[in-house]
């Protein structure tokens, strides 16, 4: 039974030019291949048969000798009926997954561009700062595009090579038993081009490290562990990819005043014996200066005065925190004789050891250590 015209399976003149017997081949190749028609043993023969055509038609003696002798050029070495010997060894690997399965899943024979990576600094700041805002000078190491060669590596003037281990590809085939296994080309690492006159200011990287000066604009009430974006601030992307981001890492140095709890500050004011009894007006501090705190007589130690509006403003809706005062009653020290006799005094006034009457929270207490204990011996 004789052959059918190579040029006919595929479609094409015979005097189509090469980009047009790729093309025809993908387009019949990706149709008729046996993953997308399992077990359809006519689309896996019309496979064998477009991928046999191709590979004729592709090379150019082949091709030569079809045109010059037709199908008796090959005859004495007819490449075989197996379709998976024929579709790993018979061709370029790269043409067949490289060109038409490339179109399927996305893939390039051409370098790619790639986006430079994300840098990530990180900065403390006081928390004043933190929460009324302020703009920061940072200076960052960074690899920026070379100026002088415009990212490409070569030196003024010149172009970087196809390889001619790869041929411009980036990878390579080898043949191991029944399977044929692609690698980067260990030539070009996979870049498909090689610089043969590097860039004297890069040395072919198409980029050079450098410091960077940025300000950066903290807007009021951030807090530890937020970040800051900076666009296109990153590394240098390569061939011509744009650049990564700049990420700003913030951490706010601990207060000796204030605590920071979300949008609230919480800070502990002393107050002395006399103050706590008999009530007063003292002085505290906020982050924008003083205010008056109302102290009402008998207050305990520990009670907690909410002061509103006095707090951080949230960065996000902007609602404004309060300032939490936790009073803290002081023993006094250092007493001279006088004030020792006055505290004398004041003790001897109080009705017995426990303070029934001017101290409610130790006649509670003891009250429920004797309950304690008499339940015990019961």
């Amino acid at each position: 039974m004789s052959k059918k015209d190579y040029y006919e399976i595929l479609g094409v003149s015979k005097s189509a030019e090469e980009r047009d017997i790729k093309k025809a081949y993908k387009k019949l190749a990706m149709k008729y291949h046996p993953d997308r028609n399992q077990g359809d043993k006519n689309a896996e023969n019309k496979f064998k048969e477009v991928k046999e055509a191709y590979e004729i038609l592709i090379n150019q003696e082949k091709r030569a000798s079809y045109d010059q002798y037709g199908h008796s050029a090959f005859e004495n070495n007819n490449s075989g009926n197996n379709t998976y010997s024929t579709f790993t060894s018979s061709s370029d690997f790269s043409d067949i997954f490289g060109d038409v399965f490339g179109d399927i899943f996305g893939g390039s024979r051409k370098q790619r561009a790639k986006k430079g990576a994300d840098l990530c600094y990180s900065m403390e700041l006081s928390l004043e700062e933190a929460v009324k805002g302020t703009v920061k000078e940072i200076r960052i190491p960074t690899l920026k595009k070379c100026k002088k060669c415009y990212g490409s590596g070569s030196f003024e003037g010149t172009q970087p090579i196809t390889c001619s281990t790869c041929h411009g590809r980036g990878q390579i085939q080898i043949r191991k038993g029944f399977f044929t296994v692609q690698q980067s080309c260990p030539i070009c690492y996979g870049k498909g081009l090689i610089i043969k006159n590097p860039c004297t200011s890069c040395r072919g990287q198409g980029r050079i490290k450098t410091n960077k000066l940025l300000s950066v604009k903290i807007p009021p009430g951030i807090d530890t562990n937020d970040r800051i974006r900076i666009n296109n601030e990153g590394e240098a992307g390569s061939n011509s990819a744009p650049s990564g981001d700049l990420y700003v890492q913030i951490s706010v140095k601990k207060h000796h005043i204030f605590e920071r709890k979300e949008n609230n500050l919480y800070c502990e004011v002393p107050i002395n014996f006399p103050m706590a009894a008999l009530g007063g007006e003292i002085e505290v501090p906020t982050l924008d200066g003083r205010v008056k705190l109302k102290i009402p007589p008998e207050t305990q130690s520990g009670k907690l005065f909410r002061i509103r509006g006095r707090g951080v403003k949230s960065v996000q809706n902007r609602n404004q925190g309060d300032l939490l005062c936790r009073v803290m009653v002081e023993t006094p020290v250092n007493l001279n004789s006088r004030q020792k006799d006055l505290l004398q005094e004041l003790k001897n006034s109080f009705i017995g050891f426990r303070g029934d009457k001017n101290s409610p929270r130790s006649k509670r207490f003891f009250d429920g250590v004797k309950r304690f204990f008499d339940d015990l011996t019961r």
